[in-house]
């Protein structure tokens, strides 16, 4: 049998994906040259803008990591008609090139000419910048706006061949629903025309891994909105099977490697979470509280506090420590309704939340153990490229100078003696602690915050955590907080997309369809079927259709395995092989096919 057309598509956008990401699409953090591009685009269609549609009202446009964006007060809405004319009026403006000119005023003066130019969204930005002077950047003497920059140095500099204008969309200002809904117009623009198209292939391939449309063909979850809310996973049963996988490796790679579990409730008492600080500093993000029996009770935004409620629980001496505790915990935060993106942020999650109590000389071992786990889950997922932050002691922070020092000592020697590189962001730790965070690289190159290892010095002393030195005395723990995925439902859009929903056979929901062509043979198949069922290997059987409309169901469905049964098969005690990745594989034993499911789910492998 030959390879369906279908599948051939499939596996040349795979193997174009190397000769689209040839050149190279960096992001506005990686080069200053594009992030002053992208800072001057934005300006540059602001100005636009307001040229065609006088009565727009300018709000707020900042770079983003491939492209631009520029918030108007427009009630009318921009149409597609209006995308062109506003492109056009961009080309004029580029080729004129005005000269960017930098400008330092007094709050007073800027305040003076925002009203006299009547933009009431500036007053309000104006307001909340707290330092002096003012900045104002000028394109020739046609326009301005409130900016700190950078920027090229004249319009000319863009390349109008490098940039378009991408879509539109509705934006609360500020993000608050109860405030006035403006127009979000998104651009992207870079060096030349060549990284242009390079990016425009790069979207279509990312649009090709979507997860919200692989997750719907495949079967493998869906969000109901209108029936259940916005933001609520309901993992259908080959999602289910799948995450199932992930959760059974990620329990037992734990109880290997010292860590005990724990189950902990979805509710507390408010009081829990005022004196963990959540109702004062995180309140936004949590949902109401619940009234049970004249009591206040509070859905989980986070698992750290149950976890030190057990350890309050128990009595621990110095030789107790390291402890490690880990849960796979669901939490729910609020997002707004705007924010929310198939399984990248969604209300309801579940965290593979760790924490662990240690002493102050067992900071660098214990994160150098949980780096080594990390590097050891998410290479088994296919992640072997990460980037590596490490952020330090911010301007205000609680916590003795000494802790600082050797906490932040710690987790460089921890890095240091894993040989990675990474990027330290000083000041820009939380006010309780250092933390590094692990961005993994996808197949086609985007960065995906996942693992996080965050060293707290405030719960501890919240909670009066204590622990009995060699000396009989009370001391603090060290609490560190501590995720490899971050989230489930993430990781798992993350794994389809990278795969592009055709999974590792270990992890794939079914492994193996056996396809017999007449019924004569349906003994047979039961029984292989449940000779390989019985050594843990998942399968389905399919027929009522012609072989080859089987064949091609069976594709689409990136099945890893197919196996055609006749009548010579089930003389011989064979499968006629084929798999998705390869087409034809030929006469095999059943047992060899199950001896080669059986390895690949033993070792984590990913093909037949």
């Amino acid at each position: 049998m030959t390879t369906t057309r279908a599948v051939r598509d499939a596996r040349a956008a795979d193997a174009d994906a190397e000769e689209k990401t040839a050149v190279k699409l960096l992001t506005s953090d990686e080069s200053e040259n594009l992030l002053k591009i992208r800072h001057t685009s934005a300006h540059v269609m602001a100005m636009a803008v307001q040229k065609v549609f006088p009565s727009a009202q300018c709000t707020i446009g900042p770079w983003i990591e491939r492209g631009f964006y520029y918030d108007f007060f427009y009630p009318e809405g921009f149409t597609n008609q209006d995308m062109k004319k506003i492109q056009k009026e961009m080309y004029k403006i580029i080729r004129k090139d005005y000269p960017l000119r930098r400008e330092e005023v007094s709050r007073e003066e800027a305040e003076r000419r925002i009203r006299e130019i009547n933009e009431p969204y500036k007053l309000e930005i104006l307001d909340a910048i707290k330092t002096e002077p003012i900045t104002i950047y000028h394109i020739g003497d046609e326009w301005w706006d409130l900016c700190a920059g950078p920027h090229v140095e004249s319009t000319g500099k863009l390349d109008q061949t490098a940039f378009e204008l991408e879509s539109v969309a509705g934006a609360y200002w500020r993000g608050d629903e109860t405030k006035p809904m403006l127009q979000r117009i998104y651009g992207t623009a870079w060096e030349n025309a060549e990284q242009l198209k390079a990016y425009t292939e790069f979207k279509e391939e990312a649009k090709r891994r979507d997860h919200r449309t692989i997750g719907k063909d495949l079967n493998l979850f869906s969000l109901q909105q209108d029936s259940a809310g916005g933001g609520l996973v309901f993992w259908h049963p080959k999602g289910a099977q799948m995450r199932h996988m992930i959760e059974t490796y990620w329990k037992d790679l734990h109880l290997a490697r010292g860590y005990e579990l724990l189950y902990s409730p979805h509710v507390a008492r408010q009081e829990l979470w005022q004196t963990s600080g959540h109702s004062d500093f995180y309140s936004e993000n949590m949902y109401q509280p619940i009234k049970v029996e004249e009591e206040m009770y509070q859905l989980k935004p986070m698992n750290c506090p149950f976890h030190i409620v057990v350890y309050q629980d128990g009595y621990y001496s110095y030789k107790d420590l390291p402890i490690r505790w880990a849960e796979l915990g669901t939490v729910y935060r609020y997002e707004r309704s705007g924010t929310m993106h198939g399984l990248f942020r969604v209300r309801g999650f579940t965290q593979d939340d760790a924490h662990i109590f240690c002493l102050p000389d067992q900071i660098t071992s214990e994160i150098k153990r949980v780096l080594d786990l990390t590097e050891e889950i998410l290479s088994t997922f296919g992640f072997t490229d990460f980037e590596v932050n490490l952020s330090t002691r911010p301007e205000k922070s609680v916590g003795e100078d000494a802790i600082w020092t050797t906490a932040e000592n710690a987790l460089r020697d921890a890095l240091g003696e894993k040989g990675w590189d990474y990027i330290v962001d000083d000041g820009g730790g939380a006010f309780y602690g250092p933390k590094i965070d692990i961005k993994i690289l996808d197949a086609i190159g985007r960065k995906w915050q996942c693992s996080t290892v965050q060293l707290d010095f405030n719960l501890p002393e919240r909670f009066d955590l204590n622990y009995i030195d060699r000396d009989n005395n009370k001391q603090r723990p060290i609490m560190i907080h501590r995720a490899i995925f971050g989230s489930l439902e993430r990781f798992f859009g993350i794994l389809t997309e990278n795969y592009a929903g055709e999974f590792p056979l270990w992890l794939a929901p079914v492994q193996v369809r056996l396809l017999p062509v007449t019924d004569e043979v349906s003994d047979y198949t039961e029984g292989v079927a449940a000779k390989l069922r019985e050594a843990g290997c998942r399968v389905e059987i399919c027929t009522g259709q012609r072989l080859a409309k089987l064949v091609r169901t069976a594709e689409k469905a990136k099945i890893p395995v197919m196996a055609v049964v006749g009548r010579d098969e089930a003389a011989n005690n064979t499968l006629a092989v084929r798999t998705y990745k390869d087409g034809d594989v030929g006469s095999l034993s059943v047992d060899e096919v199950l001896s080669r499911i059986t390895t690949a789910n033993a070792t984590k492998g990913t093909d037949f």
